[in-house]
């Protein structure tokens, strides 16, 4: 066997290795957490870098918002503790919205890693904290203030030793410290288990630290990367899209420029922030617009500091895109979500048979909680949850779309066992939503319809933070829209899809979630397909007949 191909075995089984490696630091962080949404949902990023603060490996649990996000923070971790000052020991966070993952119910967490007395890489995690004071998680703050706590990049750890002032002071403006704490401690157990895995591998490699064949993985996934953009024609492509927006509807405006071997984004012409907490820092901007390119170019590469160097993100300071503090930003996912959409509209125009239609994207995350008025002898009586919901995704070119499914973030929907036994709620109806899908030669993927009411009859609070009820997802190539997002009060008032109501005693909450669009006009569609989905509940024999044209007379 030749010296290169040793080489090359090699580093294909090291890499295998940081691959697992990092897969079980994000199992552990689910295993570990005291949040619901991290241990249901996967609302988590873990990776493994470099000591210059280049990701190395992402784990596939997890969701891009957070995993390309954090891949940036690390440079802002190091600047403020160098490398060469860290400590056996050291564990480091911060929440800021503009260091790390975009508003401040994301706490990141780093761990350096000690192996022959010098740091040979970092751990990093990040998970969705349930509360972190201020008004909670919703889009009704104007400014980042009223949002709750914000922790620079500190010591969580120093030492070994617990920043006991910090805890002290997170304990003192949350609602419930012991769900704060214990995540903070999840998110260092699970860099702790990486760290652990990674000097183990060093071990059984006889490698001394990452650098070299790190600076391998980097080099080969940029190269890969570049190859496959410079199979793309340069030129410039653009695409619009509308959405909800608050109080207001929000147009994004994208031009994406292919020049050789570099894509760059560039969201000039998006409309200005808003004063309600839909603003995206650029941070969160830079992941889902660099994800929706990593959807068609080059996703079979490793997505790392090599491959994500290849694409760069701009948008002007005084747009949505690129919030400024301090507007608020706790529902910066609402509209951060749609922009993979967004971007892969850009490339339809030059992968022709390969982008799907728009989908609802934005998934639904109500925070459901207790009301001011609640009845104190009740059992339960203040609680708080956030729980997953998920529309439909648009169609593909040669399949329907997927129903009731997270995309782009990738989250899972909890389940009604979980949300049920953590608050005193009763979930009534939770079923697919018949004709939600756009209409094509292949559907979109359907959305939901879900029914809550307290158990014990007590009026309840719900922050909506939804999109796609009044702007659905668009259909593609004479495809039909999805279905729009719905939100009421059975026999009561319609609610629009942002900000914080409160649901009356007795009454019953019912959401509906957005369908995605079609593909292909709806007359292609093949009639056996038409016929399943008649049989199986998914479309009604209205709907075949008026969005179809199908004739069952002859069934």
């Amino acid at each position: 066997m030749s010296e290169r191909l040793t080489t090359d075995v090699r580093r294909q089984l090291i890499w295998n290795r940081l691959l697992a490696i990092v897969e079980e630091q994000a199992q552990t962080l689910m295993r570990t957490a005291f949040s619901t949404v991290v241990r249901e949902a996967g609302d988590l990023s873990a990776g493994v870098f470099n000591t210059r603060g280049d990701m190395l490996a992402q784990a596939v649990t997890g969701t891009p918002g957070h995993v390309n996000a954090m891949a940036a923070s690390l440079k802002h971790f190091i600047a403020r503790f160098p490398v060469d000052t860290m400590q056996k020991g050291d564990v480091f966070v911060t929440n800021d919205p503009w260091l790390a993952t975009g508003h401040l119910n994301d706490f990141t967490v780093v761990t350096p890693v000690f192996h022959d007395s010098g740091v040979v890489a970092l751990f990093a995690s990040t998970s969705h904290i349930a509360d972190v004071g201020g008004r909670g998680f919703g889009p009704d703050a104007n400014e980042v203030y009223e949002e709750g706590l914000n922790i620079p990049i500190s010591y969580l750890f120093k030492g070994g030793e617990s920043n006991a002032t910090l805890m002290e002071l997170i304990a003192a403006n949350v609602r419930d410290s012991v769900v704060a704490e214990g995540d903070l401690h999840s998110l260092t157990a699970c860099n702790y288990t990486g760290a652990a895995l990674l000097i183990e591998a060093l071990k059984e490699f006889d490698v001394d630290d990452l650098n070299h064949v790190g600076d391998a993985i980097l080099d080969s996934s940029r190269s890969a990367m570049r190859d496959e953009i410079r199979a793309l024609p340069n030129g410039r492509h653009t695409n619009q899209m509308v959405v909800d927006g608050y109080d207001q509807p929000i147009t994004v405006n994208c031009a994406l420029l292919i020049e050789d071997d570099h894509i760059h984004i560039d969201f000039a012409g998006t409309s200005r922030p808003s004063s309600y907490g839909i603003n995206v820092p650029l941070t969160y901007a830079e992941a889902y617009a660099s994800f929706g390119v990593r959807c068609l170019v080059g996703n079979d590469i490793p997505n790392n500091a090599g491959s994500l160097g290849t694409i760069t993100v701009t948008a002007p300071a005084n747009s949505i895109l690129n919030a400024q503090p301090p507007c608020a930003v706790s529902a910066r996912h609402a509209l951060g979500q749609m922009l993979p959409d967004v971007v892969m509209g850009c490339l339809s125009q030059i992968l022709d048979g390969v982008v799907p239609a728009e989908g609802a994207s934005c998934i639904w995350n109500p925070v459901i909680m207790s009301s001011t008025d609640h009845d104190s002898n009740a059992p339960r009586a203040r609680f708080v949850i956030n729980p997953i919901f998920n529309g439909g995704t648009g169609a593909r070119p040669q399949k329907d779309g997927l129903s009731t499914t997270a995309f782009p973030s990738g989250v899972r929907t909890t389940s009604t066992e979980v949300n049920e036994l953590t608050a005193p709620l009763i979930f009534k109806r939770r079923e697919f939503l018949p004709d939600s899908g756009g209409p094509g030669k292949f559907r979109g993927g359907l959305g939901q319809v879900i029914e809550i009411e307290h158990a014990h009859g007590s009026e309840f609070v719900i922050s909506k933070m939804f999109d796609r009820i009044d702007h659905p997802a668009r259909g593609k190539d004479g495809g039909d829209a999805g279905a729009k997002g719905e939100i009421y009060v059975e026999d009561g008032e319609v609610f629009r899809g942002k900000g914080k109501e409160v649901i009356a005693a007795g009454k019953t909450l019912v959401m509906k979630t957005p369908g995605g669009g079609g593909y292909g006009s709806p007359s292609n569609r093949d009639s056996s397909s038409i016929r399943s989905d008649l049989e199986a509940g998914l479309i009604t024999g209205r709907a075949a007949s008026s969005r179809y044209g199908f004739d069952r007379s002859g069934d």
